[in-house]
């Protein structure tokens, strides 16, 4: 049984109760359909009342049926709502909280629909690479018109209810209701109970003055912002066809629609994140109910680039932050850097004043590490060096009250060897930022050996509270996303070592859908940090084959943008980055000391040889047990190092290749003399699946 049933005064309640979100699995579509059959055949019942218990009417489809048996069983989502539009009894939604996707449809086939003020409302399947295939394409048209209902169907965009209710000319919502709406909704069941004819949906037109002017005028946008995506085009087919077919013609055209981007391998991608998101959060031995502890203040140790993009997320969540530096200076630019990033938001409209304001009232400033002694979590962003985070720690200890969490922002330092800086390595935990911190989704979680659990539970809960994708990984050097970065960027050394010049692996990659190709992000971030960790990791792992490429770069002073030139040339002001004579030269200069003989080497050799890089180490990482799940890599690559979304991270992105063809390619890299072939041994996770036709996930 998915929900209840009950019958009153004549009106007939039917309630989803499957939580978080009521989703319309196959146990929900069939209680529904039950419950129309039911009160349909009980002479008594005069009407009624559909809706769902808890915190949302209805989420939409349970996607994990897609490309599953459960999809297809019957009664369909679509032939619940048609069950539900042919009963000869008033059918009435009581909508409440959230109702996405499938949900809407499902209230859409409604006879009438009741709504409560402040719920959220969508149709997102675009984000998810399909289309409301549930006749959501040629409802919505018919309910707000033509180019509301677009709109809504190629961004996938949340509209509170509030807003579509005051549209002029809307059918959507019957009523809209301040505080509870079930009660209103039976009232209302019972005023309408023996109103005929019912209000059917798919009797309604779509007007407008010019449809086919306008939708060849959404076409060429929505064509401009979908590369790479098709199901934003096959939405906007769709929803064209609720002007040019009947209801039952267009209702075909959807259904053929959803079918054929199920199965596209961008649907499979998005779905993979979504699906990832939602599981990174689940630590395995953490259970849901772990106790948390409070977070009402929080420290953050260094007033840069990184300390200032910390404090901000916490100062946009309304939780205080108190900034520490060592000199009166650095502290002045950091706060002057924290009011400029929010008055370019208040500028562009993004952010309200007096917000600003708040915001700036709950950051307060020191040069006392004393001051830090009432916070709940402290974290440093200092300089990446052992010896510097000794000292803060060792302060840490001394003044930090008993419960406070001890983050480290460090990116490769071994965290177990920071937490032994302290007396109380439970409470230690890495908290690694990824810059500009107040911008990018990223947060690696770094679980010591000796975290405790609810200081794990409490910092992911912290992440959701200051909108990170939080990813749990072990101690290792470099975590999960740096360890494989470092991977990929020693493979674009070998690279321009065989002949490629910086210009064509970074259009390679990123033709491929990369944000960034490795040099240019190189750049971007200094490449005078990679050139820091190189020199560490010289005398720990001299075994280690590198390209000298880069560190002639180094010696050069081209550290990047912020030099005015690394790999590429850049002009004061501007971040365009230009192809450097200077950087060729010294590349074919370092080929002819090696005595290599330069090569054409392909695009697809560049994409393979830098994304399989990736994967091999990832599987690596798994085999380690760094990361738990091969979807927590994939988010890792998709939130915080620009991996193309429609390709669903490195791991997914190989299972879609195929592993055994991954490891095919691997045992040729393995040959080239001027590579690493101990590196391109495929991993034994990976010869594994391979063997047995498994995917990563």
């Amino acid at each position: 049984m998915s929900g209840s049933y009950d019958v009153q005064d004549g009106i007939a309640v039917a309630t989803m109760d499957t939580p978080p979100v009521n989703s319309l699995g196959i146990g929900n579509r069939r209680f529904i359909a039950d419950a129309i059959r039911r009160a349909e055949a009980d002479p008594a019942v005069k009407a009624i009342v559909l809706t769902g218990r808890g915190r949302a009417f209805c989420g939409g489809a349970d996607i994990r049926e897609f490309n599953k048996p459960e999809a297809t069983m019957a009664p369909e989502l679509i032939d619940v709502i048609d069950l539900i539009e042919r009963c000869e009894k008033p059918v009435v939604a009581a909508i409440h909280s959230i109702v996405m996707g499938g949900g809407l449809e499902l209230a859409m086939g409604c006879h009438y629909r009741l709504v409560q003020r402040g719920t959220m409302v969508s149709l997102p399947e675009v984000r998810i690479g399909i289309l409301p295939g549930a006749s959501g394409t040629q409802r919505l048209p018919r309910l707000i018109g033509l180019e509301a209902a677009l709109n809504m169907i190629v961004t996938g965009n949340t509209v509170m209810s509030e807003v579509l209710a005051a549209m002029p000319g809307q059918k959507l919502f019957d009523r809209i209701v301040d505080g509870e709406v079930l009660q209103a909704a039976i009232a209302f069941a019972k005023a309408h109970a023996d109103a005929r004819p019912l209000p059917r949906v798919r009797e309604l037109k779509v007007t407008h003055p010019a449809p086919e002017a306008y939708l060849q005028f959404a076409r060429n946008m929505v064509a401009a912002m979908s590369k790479n995506y098709p199901a934003p085009l096959r939405c906007l087919d769709c929803v064209a066809q609720s002007v040019r077919l009947p209801f039952d013609q267009a209702l075909a055209y959807e259904r053929a629609g959803v079918t054929e981007l199920v199965w596209t391998p961008e649907s499979a991608a998005l779905r993979n994140a979504f699906f990832a998101e939602r599981a990174a959060s689940k630590i395995p031995d953490v259970p849901e109910d772990t106790p948390q502890r409070p977070i009402k203040t929080v420290g953050v140790i260094g007033a840069g680039t990184m300390g200032g993009g910390i404090a901000m997320n916490f100062l946009n969540a309304g939780i205080p932050v108190t900034m520490l530096e060592m000199k009166q200076d650095a502290l002045d630019r950091g706060v002057a850097t924290i009011r400029k990033n929010y008055e370019a938001q208040v500028k562009k409209g993004k952010l309200k004043q007096d917000k600003y304001e708040q915001r700036m009232a709950l950051l307060s400033t020191t040069l006392d590490y004393a001051a830090l002694k009432d916070c709940d979590l402290i974290i440093e962003a200092v300089f990446e060096e052992l010896g510097v985070k000794e000292k803060v720690f060792t302060q840490l200890d001394e003044i930090a009250k008993q419960g406070a969490i001890l983050a480290s922002n460090t990116s490769t330092l071994d965290v177990d060897k920071i937490a032994a800086f302290t007396k109380r390595p439970q409470d230690v935990v890495g908290m690694h930022f990824f810059s500009p911190a107040n911008v990018m989704k990223l947060l690696e979680v770094v679980r010591g050996k000796q975290t405790a659990k609810d200081v794990l539970a409490t910092v992911m809960a912290v992440a959701k509270k200051i909108k990170k994708t939080a990813v749990v990984s072990g101690v290792c050097d470099g975590f999960i996303g740096n360890r494989m970065i470092e991977q990929y960027s020693r493979q674009a050394g070998f690279l321009l070592d065989e002949g490629a010049t910086p210009q064509q692996v970074d259009k390679a990659i990123e033709k491929f859908g990369f944000a960034m190709g490795p040099f240019r992000m190189g750049d971007l971030a200094g490449n005078d940090i990679g050139w820091a960790i190189r020199k560490r990791r010289a005398t720990e792992r001299a075994d280690m084959k590198y390209s000298r490429t880069a560190d002639k770069l180094c010696e050069l002073g081209r550290f990047g943008q912020k030099t005015g030139a690394g790999w590429y040339d850049y002009q004061a002001g501007k971040r365009d980055a230009i192809p450097s004579d200077l950087v060729n030269k010294m590349i074919e200069d370092h080929r002819k000391e090696l005595g290599i003989t330069p090569r054409k080497i392909s695009d697809e050799e560049i994409v393979q040889r830098l994304v399989y890089a990736l994967v091999n180490e990832g599987a690596h990482i798994l085999e380690d047990g760094i990361a738990s799940k091969s979807g927590d890599i994939d988010m890792v690559y998709l939130t915080g190092y620009g991996f193309p979304m429609h390709r669903g991270g490195p791991m997914h992105y190989a299972s879609q290749v195929g592993l055994y063809n991954v490891a095919e390619t691997m045992k040729r890299f393995a040959k080239n003399p001027r590579d690493d072939a101990a590196f391109w041994q495929p991993a034994p996770l990976i010869q594994k699946l391979a063997a047995e036709g498994r995917p990563f996930a």
